[in-house]
């Protein structure tokens, strides 16, 4: 019976499948991590608006002329980081998501959406400064994300939504992150720096009301990227581009890979950064695909836009010994 629900779903995902965008949807959850680590006891907090937009069909790195499906994923995340001493901090990363899905054949419409607290992500992190010499610092993490969102939303028709569309993966994973930042000597104020994140995606044992497994592919992120600073009207603003690589493997339904999941894209990201004052600062970037390999037929990413706020809160003893 488990080997027949199981051909039975794929089935299900194949006759779908140009609908199904396990790999290129879903909460921007290792995409958004990073804060800095400011030293002993600042406080650091980060609240931002994510909106992604998947309308691009594409089979391979063929775009289709075909815009009758639509992704959307708004979400909220919330970043809180402390730093214990001036190497080691803790971040954690936590959302809410609504996401939709927009299908339009033969002039009828259908969607779907579902709303809800999604997976938390919390990173123990470790900083070498001085790098190989001066002004290179070297960042080192290792965390998990858990799964609190739900994962086992219903349709109005009572059946349950497939996994794309769950605020939740249902499953545990394992994070691995670094990053590093140089100033050149050349000019301070330009910094050169870079990211990698590798997700160990965990294993949903309840999916379909425990008659199935499900896993995500794991996932690769690495990003490389220039800013600078410069002096607007007595206002600090830092302007930065971003190249970004993502790999994900294709999804696992009890053991067997779903077709049209899977693939890699390259990102382009213009940001800025205005620094309100020295413990306040607003952020926007704009994120634009410049390459999409897909496995089989999937939506990917037409455009990405997200903005927010931080605040730090400095140590209250430091603050009084200066």
């Amino acid at each position: 019976m488990r080997v027949l629900l199981t051909f039975l779903i794929l089935g299900i995902f194949i006759s779908q499948g140009i609908a199904q965008t396990c790999c290129s949807g879903g909460v921007p959850l290792s995409n958004n991590l990073g804060l800095p680590n400011d030293g002993k006891g600042v406080l650091v907090v980060g609240l931002n608006y994510d909106y992604n937009n998947l309308n691009t069909l594409n089979a391979g790195t063929v775009k289709l002329d075909d815009s009758s499906r639509q992704r959307v994923t708004n979400s909220v995340l919330l970043n809180v980081g402390y730093s214990f001493t001036d190497k080691f901090a803790i971040e954690t990363l936590l959302t809410w998501v609504n996401q939709s899905r927009t299908i339009t054949q033969f002039g009828n419409q259908n969607f779907t959406e579902t709303s809800g607290v999604g997976d938390a992500v919390i990173l123990f992190k470790y900083s070498i400064p001085a790098f190989l010499g001066n002004r290179t610092v070297l960042n080192l993490g290792v965390g998990a994300k858990l799964p609190l969102g739900d994962s086992d939303i219903l349709s109005d028709q009572g059946i349950q939504l497939t996994a794309d569309l769950q605020p939740g993966s249902g499953a545990w994973d394992g994070l691995v992150w670094a990053s590093a930042s140089k100033s050149l000597n050349f000019r301070p104020s330009t910094t050169v720096s870079g990211s990698i994140t590798y997700r160990f995606t965990g294993v949903n044992n309840a999916y379909l009301n425990n008659e199935a497994t499900y896993e995500f592919g794991d996932e690769i992120q690495a990003n490389i990227g220039f800013s600078d600073q410069l002096l607007v009207l007595n206002t600090i603003i830092n302007p930065g581009i971003v190249f970004k690589y993502r790999k994900a493997f294709g999804d696992r339904i009890d053991t067997q890979e779903i077709p049209n999941t899977g693939g890699q894209w390259v990102f382009l990201r213009p940001q800025v950064t205005v620094q309100l004052s020295s413990s306040l600062a607003i952020n926007s970037r704009l994120e634009l695909p410049i390459y999409s390999d897909v496995e089989g037929t999937q939506l990917t990413p037409t455009l990405r836009f997200s903005t927010g706020i931080s605040f730090k809160l400095p140590n209250k003893k430091k603050v009084l010994i200066n």
